[in-house]
């Protein structure tokens, strides 16, 4: 069981049953936890403090949370990631330059700063959906809805999935 609970949360997260999925956001912004990835889609209206918020409170939740993203680059721009914060996974040659794969640490406030800044520059293009891969329980997710709800205005509970046990056959 959790320590934080909350009176209107304890029975919505806390049943018998394992959870598959919680929902959560507002207008602008909408988070899918599972236990393995939260899904993230930023609206383009978005105020850029709220990815500020939304990246932050991640970070505080589970701070070994990471995102992978993959680019093609000039040779010389792979270390100007890695100067972010980004931390190098792999590359190799392919046409137009590099293949590089990158994973961005949620426990590095610089790379979390870089990565708010491209999220702000794809909104520019449209609608954005990051996933960011976690190790969250019923508990973290619990403590990520409260982080969120407490510091993001508007923040609310949209949905909660959860897991069907299979039915075992006789």
């Amino acid at each position: 069981m959790c320590a934080q609970k909350t009176q209107d949360l304890e029975v919505k997260i806390f049943p018998p049953q394992s959870l598959g999925s919680f929902e959560m956001g507002r207008n602008d912004v909408n988070v899918i936890c599972t236990y393995g990835k939260i899904a993230v889609w930023f609206g383009r209206k978005v105020p850029d403090y709220i990815i500020a918020q939304v990246l932050l409170g991640i970070s505080k939740v589970d701070p070994s949370t990471v995102h992978e993203f993959e680019i093609i680059c000039d040779f010389d721009d792979i270390t100007e990631y890695e100067s972010k914060g980004y931390t190098l996974v792999s590359y190799g040659k392919t046409s137009g330059g590099y293949r590089v794969n990158y994973s961005i640490p949620f426990s590095s406030k610089k790379a979390l700063f870089h990565l708010s800044k491209f999220i702000v520059e794809e909104l520019r293009r449209g609608d954005v959906r990051k996933d960011f891969y976690w190790n969250g329980s019923d508990c973290d997710i619990q403590r990520l809805y409260q982080e969120f709800r407490s510091n993001i205005e508007s923040w609310e509970l949209k949905a909660i999935n959860y897991k069907t046990e299979p039915q075992s056959s006789r």
